[in-house]
């Protein structure tokens, strides 16, 4: 049952950004500038931002940090971020 909930979570996960972001990617292209600007048109959509880089990072240093504390055996896969 869990494994279920987690698989539908992913897929949602995947999904519903991709649902957004395709749609800008047809239209403007990767243009980094406008869509640096559209990412901060909003104190909302700033604060959604702000909180994905910081829960980003804090994973990968607890990623990184943990893994080596514990001797990971696979975490030569995440090395090239650590």
């Amino acid at each position: 049952m869990l494994q279920n909930i987690y698989m539908l979570l992913c897929v949602l996960g995947f999904a519903l950004p991709y649902s957004q972001f395709i749609p800008f990617l047809i239209e403007h292209g990767l243009n980094l500038k406008l869509f640096f600007e559209q990412l901060f048109a909003s104190y909302i959509s700033a604060f959604f931002a702000m909180d994905l880089l910081i829960s980003s990072i804090v994973f990968w240093i607890f990623l990184c940090w943990e893994g080596s504390r514990l001797k990971m055996s696979n975490l030569w896969v995440f090395r090239y971020f650590c």
